[in-house]
């Protein structure tokens, strides 16, 4: 259960590459729990190297919370169970012999017994319809198929909180809309980053605008969505 009622806290977040390129730049805001938020901008905002702080796979010198824990090298284990993060690219998540292997690759490194194992794996795909595949190499499956796939393997750890990078990138619409419905019935805090406005209306009551590395905008998806001028002067618009 999470013990506070901020999912994800962020303070003074600033981050730059090694090579000296400063993606991210005074971030703070919070998530509620159970909340579902958009993050959207154009390419090269800074929406990927935020949602990679929200784990701690990229570390800055601020102040991060999720579900109470502060990202820190003793809560980073309990945090990532918290946290499901899916990358843009599910060949990114999918590196087993079969579709089994990749579900069951989280509850393994967490020591959870075979028998838990089984039921967390059957219980993920479960979730993203696709009962039945554990046998199946994961490489050989339809792009739609891998992206369900790679949602199960963040699935089976029972994370309070999921992260998305482009779900519906590279879907056709009946691919995108079928995720869309999947997502829709995930009952945990989202954060999502898109370049997708129709999933983001159906899926966020709240969104950022992402630009430069700082945040330009932040309120109700209806208000945001609407306002031509302000998607317009952040490369969203027509």
């Amino acid at each position: 259960m999470i013990t506070t009622d901020l999912a994800i806290d962020i303070k003074n977040l600033n981050f730059c590459y090694p090579d000296g390129q400063c993606a991210l730049k005074d971030i703070n805001f919070s998530v509620n729990s159970s909340e579902s938020v958009a993050l959207i901008g154009p390419n090269g905002a800074g929406k990927s190297t935020l949602l990679l702080h929200l784990n701690g796979i990229l570390r800055a010198q601020c102040d991060i919370s999720v579900c109470g824990l502060r990202i820190e090298d003793r809560n980073i284990k309990e945090i990532r169970k918290k946290v499901g993060l899916v990358f843009q690219d599910p060949e990114d998540q999918l590196f087993s012999l079969n579709v089994f292997e990749d579900v069951a690759f989280g509850p393994l490194n967490m020591n959870y017994s075979e028998t838990e194992i089984k039921r967390r794996v059957s219980s993920a795909l479960q979730k993203v319809g696709m009962e039945g595949y554990e046998k199946r190499s994961s490489h050989h499956l339809s792009i739609g198929e891998k992206k369900r796939i790679a949602i199960a393997t963040v699935l089976s750890l029972d994370p309070e909180i999921l992260v998305l990078d482009e779900p519906t990138g590279s879907l056709d619409p009946r691919g995108k809309w079928s995720l869309i419905e999947l997502l829709n019935g995930v009952a945990v805090t989202r954060i999502i980053a898109t370049h997708d406005l129709e999933l983001v209306a159906h899926l966020c009551s709240r969104t950022l605008i992402l630009d430069g590395g700082r945040i330009v905008a932040d309120g109700s998806t209806e208000d945001i969505l609407g306002d031509e001028v302000l998607l317009k002067n952040h490369g969203l618009g027509k």
